[in-house]
């Protein structure tokens, strides 16, 4: 009994020595593959909103809150790749050095592994967790109202006085004379203003002595407000030129059904979890569940790491990564797909996300057996016992 209790205790020692040391590893290759994703992700982003602030007029202020809301949106996918590959390198690295020959002769296996990591691998998922389902529905909350208030603002907003400034691609040419302070409105007032313009293909010059932008509560789109004006369809020269004298003449410059159109579904990526819970709508029900997907595909993933990093000494170097690579991607493109097809109708709720990851699991079970050779070992019984009965039949 006493020599029981010690080799219990011994093998306890043994496997938290080794769950330490596995649990290590994977630390640090999660910090560095993080760190070079990461690096090249938000590198690319950094450069991307900067080109749309300076197409869209985007004041300074906000550049760099819209730089870290991007950034929290992208954390919980990199994150999940960094620990999927984490893992495979690491229990990679114990069969190339045959550390997991020895481990494995001591009754240790992918099983064990599974569960030695797990402290990392729910560490993650908590939080990831919290980033899908509070951080980044604010980030992405916040990152609207910041674009809503810049098109709303127009790029009329930021006219210079006396410049020749264009717009929409140049069919807007714009002058104004004198441009006053903002109202509180966030509005500019302006002076002796000129606009080129070309409506359906016909030059339209306008010219008035005072604008003011403001904004239609009812339809919310924007527009310029013009005051003791003349409006010239066509050039001065033509022969069909229409010459129109008005006291005031509203001119739109922002489409609010357009508007509302474009931003509809960024307000249900902004809104909170617990509205979602509560809504029947499909949009709202396939953003509640891709948002349960990127935390759950944490806890699918490091299983298959742990298979997928098994390998013998002399097989092909980081093979695993680069076939786990092609899984991420392809198991990330299938839950875009389901949520698409979830959002369209053409899916139910109780299907949803959830398909995607029943056959990921699936997969991981059929990968399992092969792995570890079952289903040779289940071929070889069923061929022996059709070959006993062959026998017995031919006595």
């Amino acid at each position: 009994m006493k020599s029981t209790s010690v080799f219990k205790q011994t093998f306890s020692l043994i496997n938290t020595i080794i769950a330490k040391y596995l649990m290590r590893n994977v630390l640090i290759l999660l910090a560095a593959v993080f760190i070079v994703i990461g690096l090249v992700v938000f590198g690319n982003q950094l450069v991307l909103v900067i080109k749309e602030s300076l197409k869209q007029g985007i004041p300074i202020v906000d550049l760099l809150p819209l730089i870290g809301f991007k950034m929290i949106r992208d954390v919980p996918l990199i994150l999940s790749l960094s620990l999927f590959l984490a893992i495979i390198l690491s229990v990679s690295k114990l069969y190339k050095t045959s550390e997991a020959i020895v481990m494995n002769s001591l009754g240790l296996g992918d099983k064990h592994f599974v569960v030695f990591i797990q402290p990392i691998v729910m560490t993650v998922f908590v939080f990831i967790l919290f980033l899908t389902t509070v951080a980044v529905p604010w980030s992405k909350q916040q990152r609207s109202m910041i674009m809503d208030r810049t098109e709303n603002a127009s790029e009329f907003s930021f006219i210079k006085q006396g410049e020749f400034q264009e717009f929409k691609d140049g069919e807007i040419v714009f002058y104004a004379s004198k441009v006053k302070d903002s109202n509180q409105d966030g509005n500019q007032a302006m002076e002796e203003v000129f606009i080129y313009a070309l409506v359906g293909g016909e030059p339209v010059i306008t010219l008035a002595k005072q604008a003011q932008k403001y904004t239609d509560a009812a339809t919310n789109s924007a527009y310029l407000r013009l005051t003791e004006g003349t409006r010239y369809h066509g050039f001065p020269g033509d022969a069909n030129k229409k010459i129109l004298n008005f006291d005031l003449y509203d001119l739109q410059i922002i489409d609010g059904e357009v508007q509302k159109s474009s931003s509809s579904y960024s307000k249900v990526e902004g809104q909170g979890t617990i509205d979602l819970l509560r809504s029947d709508g499909l949009k709202e029900a396939a953003e509640l569940q891709w948002r349960l997907s990127q935390p759950l595909s944490v806890l699918i993933l490091s299983a298959l790491g742990v298979l997928l990093g098994k390998a013998s000494p002399r097989g092909g170097k980081n093979l695993g990564v680069l076939i786990g690579v092609v899984i991420f991607i392809l198991y990330n493109n299938a839950l875009l797909i389901a949520k698409s097809t979830l959002e369209q109708g053409d899916s139910v709720p109780i299907v949803g996300l959830w398909w995607v990851h029943v056959s990921m699991l699936l997969f991981i079970f059929i990968f399992y057996f092969y792995r570890h050779g079952k289903f040779t070992h289940y071929l070889d019984k069923m061929v022996g016992k059709f070959s006993h009965k062959d026998t017995a039949n031919a006595k």
